[in-house]
């Protein structure tokens, strides 16, 4: 499949900031599922890009902007040509040892509600790596409902599996907790989805989760909607929460009144001419 994508991310301040600095990962890597054709981002001040790869291996892009700044906007843009392989990443250099992906977080902590879940997988699908993890995503897929905004950013696993709903950050951060938990490295994901019937704009990306499983390396499972990922997924950043591999983060220095909009275009141009 080739995905057109456009991230719009716009800032706008009722009392101009004095500096903002922001750090992004918004630029996706190549795999052997995944193949950047073309790829940039723009902002509407004028900086400089700082790129650089964090600890995860992302690629990240840096800039400061002096003010006063009454708003700002970014965009990333570009052409990404993906294949089904049935959730199965390969290609990419990892740069930390797996047992990274054991290491618990604020967001991904888990209590005995969802240490039960992971363990009753594991002793009902037997032995087979791949079918405890299934029986955990098909878990979480149905017993908890997506409701958008029903979480903050800061929301974690226990928060969120509690109170029954959430979006694809809580569904992804409980599917972490609970993988963790019976030993199996697992990472979080940032990037975005294809919808046939969201081709006029989506307000958030998307977020799955990645677990390491021998012989097969890391497989990704999209507890939101009950799936490993497919040609559908475009992957952009991993990091061991939604934190670690946010599309944007940032501050700002003074200013008042923030407000935020993201607007994000993924469509199908197969048929387009790249």
């Amino acid at each position: 499949m080739r995905l057109r994508i456009r991230h719009e991310t716009a800032y706008s301040y009722g009392t101009p900031a004095t500096r903002a600095i922001q750090i992004l990962r918004l630029t996706p890597r190549g795999h052997h599922g995944q193949f950047v054709v073309n790829w940039r981002i723009d902002v509407d001040r004028d900086c400089r890009l700082d790129t650089s790869y964090d600890p995860f291996g992302n690629i990240v892009q840096s800039f400061t902007l002096e003010g006063p700044l009454d708003g700002l906007t970014i965009v990333a843009e570009g052409l990404v040509e993906t294949q089904d392989t049935a959730g199965v990443v390969q290609g990419q250099v990892e740069r930390l040892p797996s047992h990274v992906y054991l290491r618990d977080t604020s967001l991904t902590r888990s209590d005995a509600v969802i240490r039960q879940l992971s363990e009753t997988a594991r002793d009902a699908a037997g032995p087979d790596v791949i079918s405890i993890l299934h029986a955990i995503m098909n878990n979480i897929h149905d017993r908890i409902e997506f409701v958008v905004n029903a979480t903050q950013p800061g929301t974690s696993a226990i928060e969120a599996f509690s109170q029954g709903r959430g979006v694809c950050q809580d569904f992804s951060h409980i599917f972490i907790a609970a993988a963790r938990h019976i030993g199996i490295p697992t990472r979080y994901v940032s990037g975005y989805l294809f919808h046939k019937k969201k081709t006029d704009g989506q307000d958030a990306g998307h977020a799955w989760a990645e677990a390491l499983i021998d012989g097969l390396g890391w497989v990704a499972f999209d507890p939101a909607n009950g799936i490993s990922a497919t040609d559908a997924y475009v992957r952009v950043a991993v990091g061991l929460d939604c934190l670690s591999a946010a599309p944007v983060r940032g501050v700002r220095y003074g200013g008042a009144d923030e407000g935020l909009g993201v607007r994000i275009l993924v469509n199908d141009a197969t048929r387009v001419s790249g």
